[in-house]
C-alpha cells in the first residue's frame, strides 16, 4: 500500500513539474511589476512589508508612504526606520479617517503623502514602492484614480510598486499585473480581544 502511495505521489508531482516547467519557460520577461493586496481580511499591509523586506534583502531601496495611517507608529516603521541608508519611510501622520472626522484635512494631508509617493515613483533607484491604505485614500476620493494611475504607469521600468487597503477601485485593479483579494475567516478582535502589537500594528 505504501509502495503504491509512493508511486501515485511520484507520477503526480512529475506531472506538477512539468506543467510548472512549461510556465516557467514561457516567462520570460522582466518588469517591474505593480500588486494590489485588497479585502477585508487581514494581512494586507503585513504582505507588502514582507515583501520590502525581501526587496531589502536583494539590496533595493525602498521607499514607503503610508496613507490613513501615521498618528502613532507601527512596528513596521519603527523597525524599518533602523535602515535609513536603504529605506525611506513617510507616513501621513493624521491617522485613521474615523478618527479625523474632517475631509478636507484628509484631502490636504493625502495631497502631500502622494506628493512624497511621486518622488519614489519618478526616482530610478528605488526599486521597490510600498503604498500603504492608498486604496482607502481612492475610496473615498482624497486623490483621483486617474492621475494616480498615470503616475503609477510613468514610474521606471524595473520599479516594483505594491498597493494596499480595502475596496481597491477597479480601474486599479484592471491595470494591476498581480491583484490578491484577502477575506476574513476568523478575527480575535470579533471575538473581544484588543489589537495587539506585533500582530495588528
Amino acid at each position: 500500500m505504501t509502495e503504491e502511495l509512493n508511486e501515485r505521489h511520484r507520477a503526480r508531482m512529475q506531472r506538477k513539474k512539468e506543467v510548472v516547467d512549461k510556465k516557467i519557460e514561457a516567462a520570460r520577461r522582466d518588469a517591474g511589476v505593480l500588486l494590489v493586496n485588497t479585502g477585508n481580511g487581514k494581512g494586507k499591509s503585513s504582505s507588502a512589508f514582507g515583501m520590502a523586506i525581501r526587496a531589502l534583502g536583494h539590496g533595493m531601496k525602498v521607499g514607503v508612504v503610508q496613507f490613513i495611517k501615521g498618528a502613532k507608529s507601527t512596528g513596521e516603521e519603527l523597525f524599518l526606520q533602523r535602515f535609513p541608508d536603504e529605506l525611506r519611510f513617510y507616513a501621513m501622520g493624521e491617522g485613521y479617517t474615523w478618527e479625523t472626522q474632517d475631509r478636507e484635512r484628509d484631502i490636504a494631508c493625502a495631497e502631500r503623502a502622494w506628493a512624497r509617493a511621486k518622488e519614489f515613483l519618478t526616482d530610478p533607484a528605488i526599486g521597490f514602492v510600498v503604498l500603504d491604505e492608498l486604496n482607502i485614500a481612492l475610496k473615498y476620493r482624497y486623490l483621483d484614480v486617474q492621475r494616480v494611475i498615470e503616475d503609477l504607469r510613468a514610474r521606471p521600468v524595473m520599479q516594483h510598486v505594491v498597493v494596499t487597503g480595502r475596496a481597491a477601485p477597479p480601474e486599479l485593479i484592471a491595470v494591476a499585473d498581480t491583484v490578491t483579494e484577502m477575506q476574513p475567516v476568523k478575527h480575535a478582535f470579533a471575538a473581544g480581544i484588543a489589537a495587539q502589537p506585533g500582530v495588528e500594528w
